[in-house]
């Protein structure tokens, strides 16, 4: 039966109620992943490698153009109200065209996203969902309160255009997350926490801190705009490389021009890169930790409620997910029949949205979990095993169906069959 409107959640606690209980989780987190890196590095080597990272982040007061606004809420188990809550955060892609990364990607003015990710990590900190929304998707874009006390007047329109209307109207990146953030919850029913954004010189630093990300190149691809040129074969793209591999639109061998295709390839990276994490066991070890934290905190912004200290501790109790536990997806899209060269949403999408609000796993089957694993916390740890769908899908299947999931083992590094 085809599910058209977002479950809603059971309503959590207000955020006040539970501040002195989060603030106290944090803290105790905060200090044991402190007197870890101290232990492993000594005391000055660490304090200077924690103010390094922490002096990367730039914050934006995202919060405060959100908070009193009518937001989705979060859904909590009534018979264990001190277990974890997952965490959904707001990943996007900025194509910021100032100062380092006008010499990446040139120089243009304004700032646009192209790449938006909902990145859910369940309570128990088994699994991770990520979920791809088109930038040609057709949704309502709320009036969104500014940085400069003004509001942008409700639209329909393209998904990105709410990035677009913050930036150009509110004049600061904390407008441009503001409207994006409102527009997820507006549409989807899922609460968002965090929101991270990532410029062309923090994707390149992260992708050369992890020593390369190597990926199938299935044939030559050449994109003069995105400055790439691969032969085909098993690659281990630099970041400069592997920022063109998911920005290439057009050219030759990189697809139809579209940006659901361009999605596929986006997918396929972020999996590899998830991948050569876990094969090399950083979050597990904190000196690699604390080195990959300083990589891809180099030219990002989060809101204010994320700091570096809840960025690794999140990070290392997700330290057990294996695999197929971590799942990528496009939401479920089809033409737009008054612009085919736009998309729109189909009646799945909701299903998928609502399991997501609700932390079940985006196939609808319920979680497998296998007694804990050795090293497990009470925060988690333990792996879980879900009837995810295996087909991992090409280009031509993503723009045909627009939402095949795949999980991180169905994915492919290597040519080789």
């Amino acid at each position: 039966m085809t599910v058209r409107h977002a479950t809603p959640a059971r309503p959590r606690n207000a955020r006040h109620s539970r501040h002195a209980t989060h603030t106290t989780r944090r803290v105790v987190r905060g200090t044991a992943i402190a007197a870890t890196a101290l232990l492993a590095f000594g005391v000055g080597s660490a304090a200077a490698t924690y103010m390094r990272i922490d002096g990367n982040l730039n914050h934006a007061d995202i919060g405060s153009l959100v908070a009193d606004e009518s937001r989705p809420t979060k859904a909590t188990n009534p018979d264990d109200p001190n277990a974890g809550k997952d965490v959904n955060i707001l990943l996007l892609g900025s194509d910021q065209r100032d100062g380092e990364n006008a010499e990446i990607g040139g120089s243009f003015g304004g700032m646009r996203s192209d790449t938006t990710i909902v990145l859910h990590i369940s309570a128990d900190r088994s699994r991770v969902d990520a979920i791809s929304i088109p930038r040609d998707s057709m949704v309502h874009i709320p009036s969104c309160k500014l940085s400069n006390g003004k509001h942008t007047g409700e639209t329909f329109g393209m998904f990105n255009s709410a990035f677009a209307f913050g930036w150009d109207q509110g004049g600061d990146i904390a407008s441009a997350v503001g409207c994006t953030w409102r527009t997820v919850e507006k549409n989807t029913g899922v609460h968002i926490d965090h929101s991270v954004v990532v410029d062309f010189a923090g994707f390149e630093n992260m992708v050369d801190a992890l020593g390369g990300v190597p990926i199938c190149i299935p044939n030559e691809m050449i994109s003069k705009k995105a400055r790439l040129h691969l032969l085909p074969g098993n690659q281990t793209l630099n970041g400069k490389q592997a920022l063109g591999f998911a920005r290439a639109r057009t050219g030759t061998g990189v697809g139809d021009g579209s940006d659901t295709n361009r999605i596929g390839r986006q997918q396929q990276l972020i999996a590899a890169m998830v991948k050569a994490i876990l094969s090399k066991n950083v979050l597990t070890d904190v000196g690699d930790l604390l080195g990959l934290l300083g990589a891809a905190t180099s030219s990002v912004t989060t809101d204010k409620g994320l700091s570096v200290t809840d960025m690794a501790g999140l990070a290392y109790t997700m330290r057990d997910i294996r695999g197929g536990n971590i799942t990528f997806m496009t939401i479920p899209w089809g033409p737009y029949p008054a612009d085919h060269n736009r998309v729109q949403w189909t009646d799945e999408a909701a299903t998928i949205w609502a399991r997501m609000a609700a932390d079940e796993p985006l196939d609808g089957e319920p979680a497998k979990t296998p007694a804990a694993t050795k090293g497990a916390t009470p925060t988690g740890g333990a792996t879980t095993s879900t009837s995810t769908p295996k087909a991992t899908p090409t280009p031509t299947e993503s723009k045909q169906a627009g939402h095949e999931a795949f999980n991180l083992d169905d994915s492919t590094a290597s040519c080789s069959k």
